[in-house]
């Protein structure tokens, strides 16, 4: 199968030629040749690597400007942008050795710059070293991130917040399309699996300049995995034990590529029991089964390059409603429970002209949403289709001005076809037009948009007028103009300091202007409001970080005010033994940020030391606090690195102590919450046992057993703890 595929591969290619080639040698600072520099070119999805001599050969590359990442462990990463004017051109490329982090490309702002050149301060974290951590799920690694946490029903359902900010609130980018899950829905998880995704990028703040409605509180990108190098055939298997749940996580994937075509597919199972809390008691129906599995094919020349990929996930989830009753290990999901079928297709397109190029990418998500109570016959059944348009012109570069044109748009239908509806059938349209433009001098970046927005929402009327579960017809429009300004200097050598004005907006949804009746997720009648009014925000960000040899420093601080925001108030009724609430508007506040230092002391090398402090308030315009806030977070680590021999190579080991405090600034819906410290070790590397080579990694979370409860965790309410000690075995081939 192996040699099919790529003789197959390899005919294809051999019918088209090469045009334009990029050529060079990477060496250090003392002109000595560096083996296995990784040479990227995004735009291509292709790349190579160094040989022993330090040389690289890229073909195929488009007439104009042609942008190449240089990185290396150990290493500044390097983002270069060249002139192609012949066929065949030389780069020639000199790393300097760092001790600290590799500075990574950010593909989720406009000009696709590495992070030290960016405007915008974009948290960047790869998948392996949020695995590093062994977390159970993708949404508890993200929670590790400063400014980031999560919203969670047990160990299967988790919500993003980014400062303070969920739901609907936040954007979540997949294969560069917008994930529409039904996230309005408090017991409506993430719905992606990290199996297959490279990195994840998080912005903080509004970013409605570029994605439209609903980046009004950040934006979380993923990026997938990318295709193997020109002429490679790799294939990889990863396995995760977990002691807590007895749960396992097995992928599977391959890959391979040519000059101009490329390959991927993976597939991946994760099953768990009930999680386990410190008395040894397990938490009913908090098992699930996950599966997952992502495929992708691409094709590239110096004209255009195209990227297709498709993504399907399969959830069984329990929804955890006894509390802590029956105990077994059983993995089989009991009443009540969700099924959801997400399809997600994506195609990526970038056409290359003489000294401009197109962005073009459309996606489809088919959401398929089951909810069952007592019978495999689903009490509520939504699907939700959705059909995504982008297209960005970036025009040509006149002197030091960078400057890009965009439309966007979204095709949404909901339809319900279960017994309860907690929403109508309904149809959105969302059209945007943006520009921004980028303006570089000496050591200082300008930037700045403007962009318009408008979202159309009707629904039909359905039930009987004044009954639960009935809908009057509603046809709604929704205007926004929206702005950002950023600047960057640096102030010294060393020091950079980032200033950022943005606004963002979030259009009502169909919850909150339509709802009427019992929604099971937070046990409340609730009851939409059609004259909800568009959120509109304005944010502040300053960034200042010290970066040198052996420290970094960073200091983010944001005050976020928000027009119309949108939340539930109790009427003082009762329909059903369930309280009344509406949906209403009052204007808000957020204000917080997040500090950090990472220390490398010189002479010892093996060692690290981070800490980093994370807070945010949040207050209604009566001065009263906004529900869902995360407690403030204080977060240590030691991380030792060596090497054993000949069989132990990028070996670490690391001591977490993560201190959260108390919560007790809360809503008049909530309770205060006490503040805990979990201890958590890790330990891994690369092995070496003859030829056997894999990665490893042993983490203990919780260790000292500690019984917690989250502020934001859903089962708070029933005085239900979070898991407890938890063992995560971790293991990578790759053959």
């Amino acid at each position: 199968m192996k040699k099919f595929i790529t003789a197959l591969f390899i005919g294809i290619s051999t019918m088209l030629q090469a045009q334009n080639s990029i050529s060079g040698i990477v060496t250090d600072t003392k002109n000595q040749p560096l083996n296995g520099v990784s040479v990227y070119a995004p735009e291509l999805h292709k790349g190579t690597s160094t040989d022993e001599n330090g040389k690289y050969f890229l073909s195929n590359i488009p007439t104009g400007n042609a942008k190449l990442t240089f990185a290396y462990a150990g290493f500044a990463t390097q983002n270069k942008t060249i002139n192609v004017l012949k066929k065949e051109n030389i780069l020639d490329i000199i790393l300097e050795e760092t001790i600290l982090h590799m500075d990574e490309v950010i593909v989720s702002t406009a000009f696709n710059k590495i992070q030290s050149q960016n405007v915008m301060k974009v948290e960047h974290s790869t998948i392996k070293e949020l695995q590093q951590k062994g977390t159970s799920t993708l949404i508890e690694g993200l929670a590790t991130i400063p400014g980031v946490s999560q919203v969670s029903t047990g160990t299967s359902i988790g919500k993003p917040v980014i400062r303070g900010l969920s739901g609907n609130r936040v954007l979540v980018y997949s294969q560069g399309v917008r994930i529409e899950n039904q996230q309005f829905g408090d017991e409506h998880g993430l719905g992606l699996n990290d199996a297959g995704i490279e990195s994840v990028e998080v912005i903080k703040g509004p970013a409605s300049l570029l994605y439209g409605s609903d980046a009004l509180g950040g934006v979380l990108y993923f990026n997938p995995e990318k295709f193997a190098n020109s002429g490679a055939f790799k294939t990889n298997f990863s396995q995760k034990l977990f002691s807590n749940t007895l749960g396992s996580n097995s992928s599977l994937g391959l890959k391979t590529s040519t000059e101009n075509w490329k390959f991927l597919a993976r597939g991946s199972y994760n099953t768990h029991s009930d999680y386990k809390i410190t008395d040894g008691d397990r938490v009913t129906n908090t098992r699930y089964q996950e599966t997952d599995f992502k495929t992708g094919i691409g094709y590239s020349n110096s004209k255009f390059s195209s990227i297709f990929r498709y993504n399907f996930n399969k959830l069984d989830l329990g929804i955890p409603e006894e509390g802590i009753a029956a105990q077994t290990t059983n993995k089989k999901t009991e009443y009540p429970k969700q099924g959801v079928f997400n399809h997600l297709l994506s195609l990526n397109n970038i056409f290359f002209f003489k000294k401009s190029k197109l962005d073009v990418d459309l996606g489809y998500i088919d959401n398929d949403r089951s909810e069952f109570e007592d019978s495999e016959v689903a009490v509520l059944h939504m699907k939700l289709k959705t059909f995504n348009y982008d297209a960005k012109y970036h025009l040509p570069k006149f002197g030091n001005f960078e400057s890009i044109l965009g439309i966007q748009g979204m095709h949404q239908t909901n339809a319900n076809s279960g017994e309860e509806f907690l929403i109508p059938d309904a149809t959105t349209n969302d059209f945007g037009i943006f520009g921004t433009v980028n303006y570089e001098w000496k050591s200082n970046v300008l930037q700045a948009g403007l962009r318009f927005d408008n979202r159309n929402i009707s629904t039909s009327a359905q039930g009987i007028s004044g009954s639960a579960g009935s809908f009057e017809a509603l046809d709604k429009s929704f205007d926004s103009f929206n702005a950002s300004l950023g600047y960057k200097t640096n102030l010294a050598k060393d020091i950079s300091l980032r200033l950022n004005v943005a606004s963002g907006f979030r259009a009502p949804n169909l919850a909150e202007l339509t709802s009427n009746g019992v929604h099971e997720g937070t046990n409340r009648y609730e009851v939409g409001n059609p004259n909800l009014k568009t959120e509109q925000n304005v944010q502040t960000d300053l960034n200042l970080e010290y970066k040198s040899s052996h420290i970094e420093f960073f200091v983010n601080g944001f005050y976020n005010h928000i027009n119309n925001y949108i939340y539930t108030s109790p009427t003082g009724e009762v329909i059903d033994d369930n309280a009344v609430f509406d949906y209403i508007q009052n204007d808000a506040k957020l204000f917080g940020g997040e500090i950090g230092l990472h220390f490398h002391p010189h002479p010892l090398d093996w060692l690290h030391y981070e800490t980093s402090f994370e807070t945010v308030t949040g207050k209604k315009q009566n001065g009263d606090y906004l529900p869902l806030i995360p407690a403030n977070n204080w977060n240590n680590t030691i991380r030792s690195e060596f090497k054993i021999k000949n069989w132990l190579e990028d070996g670490f080991a690391t001591l977490n102590v993560s201190t959260t405090f108390n919560q007790n600034n809360v809503s008049g819906f909530e309770t205060e919450s006490n503040g805990y410290t979990l201890l958590n070790l890790g330990f891994g590397g690369k092995i070496k046992l003859g030829k056997t080579v894999f990665d490893i990694n042993l983490n203990g979370n919780n260790l000292l057993n500690k019984s917690y409860i989250t502020h934001l965790s859903r089962l708070k309410t029933d005085g239900i703890p979070n898991m407890g000690r938890n063992i995560v075995l971790g293991l990578n081939f790759n053959i």
